[in-house]
Formats: C-alpha cells, structure tokens, sequence
C-alpha cells in the first residue's frame, strides 16, 4: 500500500508517535505537513527526516485548542499543497491526578487539545476533503479510552470521546469516499511514557500479554494502513495497538 501523490498532515508531528507517524507517512511517498504547537526546532528535525526518505515536508504552527487556528491549520496546508489527503489527529496532552483532586483547568486544557482540537480539524479537513470527494481521517485515542486508569480521568474522557467522533464522522462522510478511523495504543515508549515511576510501569507492563511496550513506528504502521487508498471500505473502526492489553 503506497501513498505517492497524497497530502498528509500530522498534528502533533514533531516528536514521539507524531514523528513516528510522518516518517511512516513519507516513506510510503506521501508529502507531508507537520504541525506543531511550540518546538519548531523538534518539528524541522521531522521535516528533515521526511524530505531523506524523498517526499515534501513543511512545519506549519497551530495551537489547535483554538477552532479559529484548526481552520487556519488546514487552509495553510490546502494553499500550500493544493489538497489535504490524509489528516491525523494525534496532538495531545496529559495532566494526571486523582478526580478528588483534579483541577478544572486540567481537566479543560486536557479536552481542549485532545478532544476539541481533533473535533475541529476534522471539521475544517472534512469540507476540503468533502470537495476533493476523497479523504481518509484517522484519530489517535488511546487504550485509557477504552478501559479507563486511575489517576487519568480527564485523559481517558478526551481518548472515549474521540471514539465517539470517530463513529459519528464515519457515518456522515462514508458516501464521499472519506474514512474515519481511530487508532488506540496501548503502553508505548515515548517521552510521555518515559516519566512514569517504575513501580507504574512494571505494573502496567504486568497487563500486557506481550509483555514489553510497544514502539512508535507500531502505531505509525496501523495509522498507515488507515490511510492507504486500498482502505476505502474501512471506517468508523478502532485499532488497538496494544500487546494485547485489551484483550
């Protein structure tokens, strides 16, 4: 499944599952543009990596907490390109602790980002797509979402939500050839992950059949396979990439 002659734009792109996804992205010969919030420095080394393996690639800034900077998002990469492909929603952001104890402006700042900022991308990238009659539209969640974890309420609540998104949109956009689907990882190795207290990780990593964390390039591979042209009678689906934690 290739990707030569697709737009692809990646939030979040600059580090982590995001780099891992564009990278992916590229070398199945897609242009890519890579979103940011604020590390233009982390998001050129993305670039740069993507134009080796032969493709375009341009970081575009966006704080896409904001509906007015998801449009403006979208419509830079639509005016650069010429056409948005593929968009993948994986911008996100943690802010743990106990429910007793949570702040609402965790707990806000937590949907704003992981939430509302994939509901109004792919509000913006769904009438560019809905004109070009073509698109395919994937949403990281994320297996909290799923199973839920305590100390990670606002978390898990943003990640349920984009699934509920994900069925929604598939539903409306299904006649003009655009998918919507939803790739959930399980305990993967990235910086976020890095930070936990080894006795979290042992623990978690105890729930997973597979017993060892998953990768980046895991997840990027599953969000390449959503994206392929050949996918064009897959949508509203969620993927597990997971060891099997979920099962």
């Amino acid at each position: 499944m290739r990707l030569e002659g697709n737009i692809a734009l990646v939030t979040g792109g600059s580090r982590g599952i995001g780099r891992a996804v564009c990278a992916e992205l590229a070398r199945q010969g897609a242009s890519v543009a890579i979103n940011y919030a604020g590390n233009s420095a982390a998001a050129e080394e993305t670039a740069a990596l993507c134009r080796q393996l032969g493709v375009e690639a341009e970081i575009v800034q966006a704080d896409i907490s904001s509906p007015a900077a998801c449009e403006e998002l979208i419509q830079c990469v639509k005016a650069r390109f010429g056409r948005v492909d593929v968009l993948v929603n994986n911008a996100g952001i943690t802010r743990d602790g106990l429910l007793m104890t949570a702040k609402e402006e965790d707990f806000v700042k937590t949907l704003d980002t992981n939430l509302k900022g994939a509901y109004f991308c792919t509000q913006a990238a769904s009438k560019v797509m809905l004109r070009q009659k073509y698109g395919r539209i994937i949403c990281l969640s994320s297996i909290v979402g799923l199973r839920g974890n305590p100390g990670q309420t606002a978390y898990a609540a943003s990640k349920a939500g984009i699934l509920g998104l994900v069925k929604a949109a598939a539903k409306e956009l299904a006649s003009r050839d655009i998918t919507v689907n939803a790739v959930a990882p399980g305990f993967i190795d990235t910086d976020m992950t890095a930070v936990l207290p080894e006795k979290a990780k042992t623990a978690m990593l105890s729930t997973i059949p597979k017993g060892r964390p998953g990768s980046p390039e895991d997840v990027a591979r599953a969000v390449a396979f959503f994206a392929a042209p050949e996918c064009a009678y897959i949508t509203g689906q969620v993927l597990c990439v997971d060891g099997g934690m979920a099962v």
